[in-house]
């Protein structure tokens, strides 16, 4: 920003216009603010929505805790000191200021594919940002994972650096999608199976994890489970309004669609969708639906009508935009059934956006159904309609209610 500052006053010493500079550099503050949204930086740096990017926000990861820095320009507790060198470090190799080794949690994994002109225009924006004195302690996590220096060796194995290269046998629109997927979006720092280090399964790319008690789905092109009844329509209303004719957002993901996905341009919403359908993965074949007359479809099938039939209706069609779709339902059919067992347990409510203003919710029936019901009533949805996935049992619900009195 110096640098900036001293090139307009040489530009207005020579007698040059100041105004025709200075666009310019809204238009990259601006242009940083959106690719913010579409990074959806909100979600691990902002506790409090009246210090926003002041960090705070706790982070659950399978070797212990961690919170997200601030990364408001305050020079005592956020990036103050940082020079854009820094920034672009840390985004593209996990390394920040002094030489500092970052946790995977902050996907610098994903971000290296960003390219430079666009952490020029991120960074220029968070110059912008009010700086707020706020000190986080960002590594909570216990010995030894607490030793910094391990980080060595899982960027070694769990990280290659390099900008996004376009594929050129694909469309404009098409490299745009991944490039928002793969890069900034960092859909597969949730949506990807990981090692037993934490690093990616890259050949697993997108197809379904879990992630703090929430099943992140197979957002590939698959049938079964993934996006491959989806239109391209669908997909785009999904991440706009945060609900469309199959699904609505929940947990994690209804977060991501509030601060995030709903603020995306419909250009990039349409490229995101185009390349995501285009991911097929050589799907496996689906598993057989469990028969009408197994005892757990009996039992499932009378606590649905009692209990469920009333919004999702007889047949599993849900009402349109209100209440999703459970019949041919890609997350009813998911490899686990991790969202719909805390869903049942511990309710949800969707995302509010513009457009549909009042989330739809889902009532908590962890104090009137116990664990042989729930998962009976799970076993016959997930078996239903056109569905096919493997059975739940009493035991998965009982784990399901340990976890989230953690």
């Amino acid at each position: 920003m110096k640098k900036l500052a001293f090139s307009l006053l040489a530009l207005s010493c020579l007698g040059a216009s100041t105004q025709a500079p200075a666009q310019p550099e809204f238009e990259q503050v601006e242009k940083g603010r959106y690719l913010a949204a579409i990074g959806d930086c909100a979600a691990c740096h902002t506790a409090d929505p009246q210090k926003p990017f002041a960090g705070g926000v706790v982070i659950k990861t399978p070797f212990g805790t961690l919170v997200g820095a601030n990364i408001t320009p305050d020079i005592a507790t956020g990036i103050g000191k940082w020079r854009y060198s820094d920034f672009k470090r840390a985004m593209s190799e996990g390394i920040g200021h002094n030489g500092k080794r970052l946790y995977g949690a902050m996907p610098f994994t994903a971000y290296t594919k960003v390219t430079d002109e666009d952490n020029r225009a991120i960074w220029a924006y968070l110059q912008t940002l009010t700086p707020v004195r706020q000190w986080v302690e960002t590594n909570q996590l216990p010995f030894p994972f607490n030793i910094r220096a391990s980080l060595i060796v899982w960027n070694w194995l769990n990280a290659d650096k390099g900008e996004y290269q376009p594929d050129l046998s694909k469309s404009a629109e098409w490299n745009r999608g991944a490039y928002i997927v793969q890069g900034l979006g960092h859909c597969g720092t949730c949506h990807t199976p990981k090692n037993i280090l934490g690093g990616d399964k890259n050949e697993r790319f997108l197809q379904g994890a879990e992630v703090e008690n929430w099943w992140a789905p197979n957002i590939t092109g698959a049938n079964h489970d993934g996006l491959g009844r989806w239109s391209i329509q669908d997909i785009k209303d999904y991440l706009r309004d945060g609900i469309n004719r199959y699904d609505s957002a929940s947990g994690p993901m209804a977060e991501e669609v509030k601060n995030a996905s709903q603020h995306w341009k419909d250009a990039d919403l349409q490229a995101v969708a185009v390349y995501l359908k285009s991911l097929k993965n050589n799907e496996k074949q689906p598993p057989t639906a469990l028969k009408p007359d197994n005892p757990q479809m009996v039992t499932g099938k009378a606590i649905y009508f009692d209990r469920c039939s009333a919004c999702h209706t007889s047949t599993g069609k849900g009402e349109k935009n209100i209440f999703p779709q459970l019949a041919n339902s890609a997350l009813i059919n998911a490899q686990q059934p991790v969202s719909l067992m805390r869903v049942v347990l511990a309710g949800s409510r969707g995302a509010d956006t513009p457009t549909h203003p009042t989330a739809p919710a889902m009532p908590s029936f962890a104090a009137t159904m116990n664990d042989r019901q729930i998962a009976d009533v799970l076993t016959y949805i997930r078996n239903s309609w056109g569905n096919a996935a493997s059975a739940v049992s009493a035991s998965d619900i009982q784990k399901m209610r340990e976890k989230l009195k953690e």
